[in-house]
Parts: C-alpha cells; sequence; structure tokens
C-alpha cells in the first residue's frame, strides 16, 4: 500500500484538480447547486433550521454531522451571536460553533446574512474540503487527519488550540507524542511538549506545517497497519472524544485568561 506521505501528496499537489473531482460527484453536485441557488432565500434563524437539505449541507460544511440533531442547541447558537463574550456561542469551547455563527450571523445582519461570500461560495468550498476528507479516511484516516490539520492550521493560535480539537489533539499527539491522559498536570505537561517541539505561530508558514506533518504521517504510518483501513477517529466527533469534560473546562478557563 502506498505510504501516507505520498498519497497525502497526490492529493495536495493537484489539491484544485482534487477538489474539482470531489465537487463534479453527481450526488455532491446536485446538493451544492441546491445550496447556491436557495441559500440567499434564507432570512431567518427558523429559516436555516427549517430547510433541511441548506441545514444539513451548511453542518457537514461546518464539521457539525453529529450535531445535526441538535436544532434546538444550534437555535441557541444561532439566537445568542457572538458579539458579547457572555454569549452561549462563546461560552463554547469547541470553535465550530463560533465558526457557524459568524457565518451564519443573522443576530446582526438578519435578513442578508446569507448574501455575503462566506455564507455562499466560502460553505460550498468547506462542504467539498470536508467531503474530500471523508473520502480520504475511507482509505487510510492518517490521510484525513493530516488534510484536516492543513486546513485548520491558519486557526491554530496558541497550543491550547490543538488540545481543544480532537483530530489537531490526535495529529499532535502521534507527531510529538504527548500522552492521553487528562489530568491537569498532564495537559500543563503536554502545552510544554507542543511549546518545546513545535512554533504554533509558525504554521502558517507552508514549509513548517509540511515538515510537521510529513513527521506525523511518517510516525502513522510505523503506529499503524497501514496495509489496512485504519480504525476511524470521526472528525466530526466531540473533543471529549479525546479529552475529558475536565480538561476542556480547563483549556477554555486558560484560553480565557489568554485572551483578556
Amino acid at each position: 500500500m502506498t505510504s501516507t506521505v505520498a498519497s497525502y501528496k497526490v492529493l495536495t499537489d493537484n489539491y484544485a484538480r482534487t477538489i474539482t473531482r470531489v465537487g463534479n460527484e453527481v450526488q455532491t453536485k446536485r446538493e451544492a447547486k441546491y445550496y447556491t441557488d436557495t441559500i440567499a432565500s434564507i432570512k431567518t434563524v427558523d429559516d436555516f433550521l427549517s430547510n433541511d437539505r441548506i441545514y444539513r449541507f451548511a453542518m457537514t460544511a461546518f464539521g457539525l454531522k453529529d450535531m445535526i440533531y441538535a436544532k434546538a442547541f444550534i437555535k441557541k447558537v444561532l439566537k445568542d451571536g457572538i458579539d458579547s463574550s457572555r454569549s452561549f456561542t462563546n461560552q463554547l469551547t469547541d470553535p465550530r460553533f463560533k465558526e457557524l455563527a459568524t457565518t451564519f450571523n443573522f443576530k446582526n445582519l438578519g435578513a442578508t446574512a446569507t448574501i455575503f461570500d462566506r455564507a455562499q461560495k466560502g460553505v460550498v468550498d468547506k462542504f467539498l474540503q470536508v467531503k474530500l476528507e471523508e473520502e480520504a479516511g475511507n482509505s487510510n484516516e492518517g490521510i484525513r487527519l493530516a488534510l484536516y490539520f492543513r486546513r485548520k492550521a491558519a486557526g491554530i493560535t496558541s497550543e491550547y488550540t490543538i488540545l481543544g480539537d480532537a483530530a489537531l489533539y490526535k495529529v499532535a499527539q502521534v507527531a510529538l507524542g504527548l500522552t492521553s491522559s487528562a489530568s491537569p498536570s498532564s495537559l500543563d505537561n503536554q502545552v510544554a511538549t507542543i511549546k518545546a517541539k513545535l512554533d504554533v505561530t509558525k504554521l502558517g508558514d507552508a514549509a513548517v506545517m509540511d515538515k510537521f506533518l510529513t513527521q506525523f504521517m511518517t510516525k502513522w504510518d510505523l503506529k499503524n497497519n497501514t496495509s489496512n483501513t485504519a480504525p476511524a477517529i470521526l472528525l466530526s466527533q466531540g473533543t471529549e472524544a479525546i479529552t475529558s469534560v475536565s480538561t476542556l473546562t480547563k483549556i477554555q478557563s486558560l484560553m480565557s485568561g489568554l485572551s483578556r
């Protein structure tokens, strides 16, 4: 079987062509067209939630397929918005919800929230990236994780961003040898380990990111039997899959302190 690094390079060296191929798949193309043709007619939070095809498309684009059932929760996220530091959305550790509420900012923009590029082409682009990652993960979960890290790298602002995201954490865990313990002392140790081995402020540099991901994928192949499909580590699952609630609370508290 081709190594994870080699397979990853095939996808990323021809990324535009790969994304185009994904976008031309019959079902994906149909759903993307419906979303593009319809999203501007969505004027309220209730419109967004009641149109199941629009809602599912958007939730998939933001990696929130596991939360599709939780419409009451998502309604509160969108209704409260992102302006107040005390809003429901801003109290959530998982950044996916803030990304969703920022894109569909009905609270501030009302009926015009969906006319902007970020709510139209921006969401379609996210959807295609997620579909590509899902397809890659069907044969090799390491590729999926690497693609996910690549997509999220620009938004990694501190070690806590990595520790608070299940998939980013998994990449760092393999690449840097982080432990799976969720004790507060372990959390502090893992922050120190990341700082010592990876300057997260330089992940925007393509060379730095590629070197780090090559390290991850090489260790992934050594750790896993890549002749078989690796066990799925769902990118859409909550961060509790990797870290405990108490650990996430500590991460959130520390991140809040850093932002003051």
